[in-house]
């Protein structure tokens, strides 16, 4: 049945936005998740980077070797100044309000950057964009150019002489705190990112608030900076044309892989990521002349892999995740990337390891306590298709369209929810988007993993987390990933708090590459409903997911408001649930940072109880949640 309008369609109905309105309309097209600077990944961070690429591009074609970064805590201007060669003066402007205007485009050999992240010619403007104050100067032959926007209008230019200021360019800004709602920068992901830099760059110094970062080692200092215990031999460090590789094995579970294209962190991977792991698979494989697994080969790697490629292809704008197939452009001599990564390792790994018995021995002895351990656990996956079909079966998933495994755009927004009990799943199945977000559904708590071999998730007695991992498909290997983000959303009480150490233990344990690469998130929802009917019969409405929200909501409401705890899921109703699982749905991301041994943690939060643990759990939990239970709980089963 068709539905009509009387709204006419006419050329009223069309507009044309001028640059920067399309930016501050659109702007997570330009700079991904906006966000308030408690992820990574905010919009924030993304704006830093653009401006240090620019720098960082500079050195990378042999002008300036030093970058300064400065961050006003208290006015959040950031300041970029490097010692380049300086934009071009008849340029300053245009470089940073014209779209698709740079100097990255030839591709006839005179291009100023060969190599650059930065092709798109977007950058900057959405840095001046969607920021209140932005300034840019140039400082080149004898003469300085400056201009002054505010939200990507142009309120100010000028010219003037050098001085006695180096060659280079200036840039300062603040971020617009209409977009950035309350943010607040995280000195820890900055100092991440800077260190990134210069791991990629030797000889570069970025120096932050009076903090220098210096390299001299590469991807090897990156490996070693990150090892959270000893490796079981010396890093491998290998160096070619256009590409560094470090490799090590360690006892941890799982694979540690950090990836770069261009100096950009791809985090998400690619095809470069694919070629590296196969690469050196098929290398150690052809070695030792046995047909190992390549699990078996890559089980407790840590490595880094960095290329250098020209024209780029990332599946999005924030550049975690390369698609490109090839080096370059096929006229430009390019090849298949994953011909040039294996290749590489094919010559110089095998060399290395001809050259290094002790360390090949190393590896094969590694390499074989992991195939006895996969055979182990053979015996105990004969359910694994039957267990597959019931999960299907008894609608303990239910799937969205699109995966993060799909050609398709949408994949990144992919989430499956991990809910306890049928009315939590209930109520978040009613209010999903069928095409992007899935639910599995747990019966009572998982097992305790900790400190168990991986046998233990075939037990009989723990099928949920047998029929979790065939759910996301990464039983076999990670890459296989069929949801972008896995959000374990579970009850804000003790039974719910405790599933949730279960679920991070099970993940932490066996799989920790899927928190390292950003899978893996709590949902967050209110604990508190606070709402007044208004003298117009209407209902104003805050939902609270602290105290002192409620506080604050209360202070606003005056006498007489009601309170609602929200103590599980299910008691949201569907309605109300679509506001926490939609644009604003409130997600924390777990993280293991390079201090972060897994072992140790596990220890700590599910092991023997200690007083240690207790005194933790005592002084961090809410005081509506009951200690006794919440601190007995972890040691259940």
């Amino acid at each position: 049945m068709s539905t009509q309008t009387n709204k006419n369609y006419t050329e009223q109905d069309f507009e044309t936005l001028e640059w920067h309105e399309h930016i501050r309309r659109r702007p997570g097209m330009y700079l991904g998740k906006l966000g308030d600077g408690s992820e990574p990944d905010d919009g924030l961070y993304v704006l830093i980077k653009e401006a240090m690429d620019n720098a960082v591009d500079e050195f990378h074609e042999g002008f300036g070797k030093v970058i300064e970064l400065t961050l006003d805590e208290q006015t959040k201007e950031i300041c970029v100044r490097d010692n380049g060669r300086g934009i071009p003066l008849g340029k300053v402007i245009d470089s940073v309000s014209k779209m698709n205007t740079g100097s990255k485009f030839n591709n006839d050999g005179s291009v100023a950057y060969g190599m650059s992240v930065g092709l798109n010619g977007v950058g900057m403007k959405a840095v001046n964009a969607t920021s209140t104050q932005f300034y840019v100067q140039s400082f080149r032959e004898g003469k300085t150019v400056w201009a002054r926007f505010e939200k990507g209008i142009l309120k100010d230019s000028g010219t003037g002489k050098q001085g006695g200021e180096k060659d280079g360019t200036l840039f300062k800004y603040i971020a617009d705190d209409s977009l950035y709602s309350n943010y607040n920068y995280n000195i820890e992901y900055i100092d991440n990112m800077l260190k990134n830099y210069v791991y990629l760059n030797t000889g570069l110094t970025i120096k932050f608030n009076g903090k220098s970062y210096l390299s001299k080692n590469g991807l090897l200092d990156l490996v070693n900076d990150n090892l959270a215990n000893e490796p079981l031999y010396k890093p491998i460090h290998l160096i070619g044309e256009h590409i560094e590789v470090v490799i090590t094995h360690s006892n941890e579970t799982g694979e540690n892989i950090y990836s770069f294209v261009n100096g950009q962190n791809t985090f998400h991977g690619g095809t470069h990521l694919s070629a590296f792991r196969e690469g050196v698979a098929k290398t150690v494989k052809d070695f030792f002349k046995k047909d190992f697994e390549p699990t078996d080969v890559r089980e407790g790697i840590v490595a880094a892999i960095s290329i250098r490629i020209g024209n780029p292809d990332f599946a999005n704008q924030t550049k975690t995740l390369l698609n490109s197939k090839v080096t370059d452009k096929p006229e430009k001599g390019g090849m298949p990337i994953k011909t040039f990564i294996i290749n590489f390792l094919e010559s110089e790994l095998d060399n290395f390891l001809h050259k290094n018995p002790l360390i090949a021995e190393t590896i094969l002895k590694k390499v074989q306590a992991n195939e006895k351990e996969r055979k182990e656990l053979a015996t105990f996956k004969k359910a694994r298709t039957k267990s597959k079909k019931g999960m299907i079966n008894n609608e303990k998933l239910r799937d969205c369209k699109v995966h993060y495994t799909d050609k398709n755009p949408l994949g990144e927004m992919t989430t499956i929810f991990i809910t306890e009990g049928n009315s939590a799943s209930g109520t978040i199945t009613k209010t999903r988007d069928v095409d992007t977000q899935a639910v599995f559904s747990l019966r009572g708590k998982p097992k305790n993993t900790y400190g168990s071999s991986k046998k233990i998730i075939y037990d009989k007695k723990n099928k949920e987390l047998n029929l979790l991992q065939a759910a996301l498909d990464i039983e076999e290997d990670i890459d296989n990933l069929r949801y972008n983000r896995v959000v374990i959303a579970t009850d804000a009480d003790v039974d719910g708090m405790h599933i949730r150490m279960l679920l991070l233990t099970f993940f932490m344990q066996f799989y920790p590459e899927l928190i390292r690469r950003g899978h893996l998130y709590i949902l967050q929802t209110p604990l508190f409903r606070v709402r007044k009917r208004k003298k117009d019969n209407s209902m104003e409405t805050y939902y609270c997911y602290t105290d002192t929200e409620k506080a604050e909501a209360l202070s606003k409401l005056g006498k007489n408001a009601e309170i609602t705890r929200f103590k599980g899921l299910g008691e949201i109703s569907s309605d109300e649930f679509q506001n926490f699982i939609g644009e604003d749905m409130r997600l924390d991301k777990i993280r293991l940072d390079k201090d972060d041994a897994i072992h140790h943690i596990l220890e700590f939060y599910m092991g023997i109880n200690t007083p240690d643990r207790q005194k933790f759990i005592m002084e961090s939990l809410r005081e509506d949640v009951i200690l006794d239970d919440i601190i007995s709980t972890s040691e259940d089963e």
